[in-house]
């Protein structure tokens, strides 16, 4: 992970700069990210499993992928580009919402994000980077509620706070 870094910024995020990804963890600075919930069109939602080898939440399920966007890099190109690198899909993103969250993810490590959050529909199978993920799985959304409430410990604190919050929009379309 050496010498990858993040977006810095205020609640409204405004860029204020850029500091490396695992310093800005540990002292808890806010930063820029953004979350990729992709849909078939069963409307099941795809998770995965987080690499059993990544720095922090590994082996827990998440969203379709998340990350940080580069200096000078769109959010969207950014979703796009990690999508690509994570699940090896390519899809129409749309952003629904942002929001501000903090939450401790163990190992002294805090995450402090601006997420922007995008939702996109695709019936492709994931090719995945196994760097990245562990595995996958297309599921219903009232299934992932029910096996949150049953195990939350076995999803990333990020998917549990974003996840109503996502089915709520969803319900509000129909």
């Amino acid at each position: 992970m050496g010498n990858e870094f993040v977006i810095l910024v205020d609640e409204k995020d405004q860029q204020l700069g850029l500091m490396e990804k695992m310093k800005a963890h540990q002292e808890a600075l806010l930063h820029r990210a953004f979350s990729v919930f992709l849909f078939n069109s069963d409307g099941r939602l795809l998770i995965q499993q987080r690499a059993l080898s990544k720095y922090h939440s590994p082996g827990l399920w998440t969203n379709t992928c998340c990350s940080h966007p580069r200096d000078g890099e769109s959010v969207m190109m950014a979703a796009n580009r990690r999508l690509y690198e994570e699940m090896g899909m390519k899809a129409t993103l749309v952003e629904i919402f942002w929001f501000i969250y903090k939450a401790d993810v163990g190992q002294g490590l805090t995450e402090n994000e601006l997420d922007h959050v995008l939702i996109g529909y695709t019936d492709e199978q994931p090719v995945i980077n196994t760097d990245e993920v562990h595995d996958w799985k297309y599921a219903g959304m009232d299934e992932i509620a029910a096996d949150m409430l049953q195990h939350p410990d076995q999803y990333t604190v990020w998917f549990r706070i974003i996840f109503n919050r996502v089915h709520e929009y969803l319900r509000n379309q129909q």
